[in-house]
């Protein structure tokens, strides 16, 4: 067994979500959102390569000593997956872990909103779940990929980078494709899936305008896409992807956007307060006419409004939603406060510890 494999092996069992090994530092352990060390010894670069190395192959040993990063996923069979990061910094070599259970957790046991299960039913369109990173965003997507897998029978392609969760078929046929191994980049992979005959197509990240433009091509075309972009809301992610494309392309893309894409679930995780673990707050953006014909005349500063007033269509703003964690003693005043986009709506509860109705 790998050395490595022992503080893999307390992370599954203390519900830790990452690890860090660091050149002349102590090693950390990521718990419920904060860093913990993990031993008060203090890591040599030489102890760092030496453990970090001991899990990679000769193929990956090469990739890291040419670029310097080095993106795998690291299995412990029975126990988890952990998603990996190496990188050099200042004091030397350093790696980060997350891990990725073995067990893919349902909508309902996480605590997600039904009206995820509506964006799983969609025959064709483009979903995005946004968030910054250690938001839950792979979670959720393994979630509706699984009740999905649950409850359809479709061809289901994923391209990731490294494979997080391995789903094993059900209903559906799922294949998962690993960027640097089982194909070049996102947009080769992506451009490929469209003559693999897949209902379905999961990206693990829209990282440049190829895959963009590819994605909402393939949700055009009568495929579901979803897909991840590190944003805070829904109005901000959908300038993101307009903002991508050169000014004179922007006009075309806003009309594509408006007739493929179907909902934009943007999530943070805050620290709970009832009890130990985290609580996911979620803004929920369903694309009807009124959102369509706003992305389509360029007026998305207006789409909070529809946000607010969508409640009955299953819309919820992502400050709604930490309010509502909050008034349900879920999340501490200065835990709202930090997570908030408005900060305004919350400086009050940092003044009193009255409860709000």
């Amino acid at each position: 067994m790998a050395e490595l494999d022992k503080f893999f092996n307390y992370m599954a069992e203390n519900d830790i979500s990452d690890f860090h090994l660091s050149s002349g530092m102590r090693p950390l352990f990521r718990q419920y959102g904060e860093l913990k060390p993990a031993s008060d010894h203090i890591l040599t670069h030489d102890v760092v390569k030496k453990l970090s190395h001991e899990i990679l192959n000769d193929e990956q040993k090469q990739t890291f000593k040419e670029k310097n990063d080095l993106d795998f996923a690291h299995e412990l069979p029975g126990i988890a997956r952990f998603r990996a990061n190496y990188y050099m910094q200042q004091r030397g070599i350093s790696s980060a872990f997350r891990l990725i259970p073995n067990k893919i957790s349902s909508l309902e046991e996480l605590g997600l909103p039904e009206k995820l299960k509506d964006f799983a039913a969609l025959s064709r369109g483009l979903v995005l779940v946004t968030g910054p990173t250690g938001s839950g965003k792979s979670t959720t997507l393994a979630a509706m990929i699984n009740h999905i897998n649950t409850t359809r029978t479709d061809h289901i392609i994923t391209i990731e980078d490294p494979i997080e969760f391995v789903h094993q078929s059900d209903k559906c046929l799922i294949q998962h494709r690993q960027v640097g191994v089982h194909t070049k980049s996102f947009s080769s992979a992506l451009r490929a899936s469209l003559r693999e005959d897949p209902d379905i197509i999961m990206l693990g990240e829209m990282r440049d305008l190829e895959t963009i433009e590819l994605a909402i091509t393939a949700a055009e075309t009568g495929h579901l896409v979803f897909a991840t972009l590190h944003t805070s809301s829904a109005p901000k992610t959908i300038d993101r992807i307009i903002d991508a494309f050169p000014a004179e392309q922007q006009a075309q893309i806003r009309t594509m956007l408006a007739e493929s894409l179907k909902g934009v679930v943007c999530q943070q995780l805050l620290k709970r307060s009832d009890k130990p673990g985290r609580a996911a707050a979620l803004e929920i953006l369903v694309v009807n006419t009124a959102v369509s014909n706003l992305i389509r005349e360029g007026k998305i500063f207006q789409i909070p409004s529809v946000l607010q007033t969508g409640k009955q269509l299953g819309m919820q703003l992502l400050d709604n939603s930490i309010m509502q964690l909050y008034k349900d003693n879920k999340v501490s005043p200065e835990e709202a406060y930090h997570k908030a986009n408005d900060k305004q709506m919350f400086e009050k509860l940092l003044n009193n510890n009255h409860t709000i109705n």
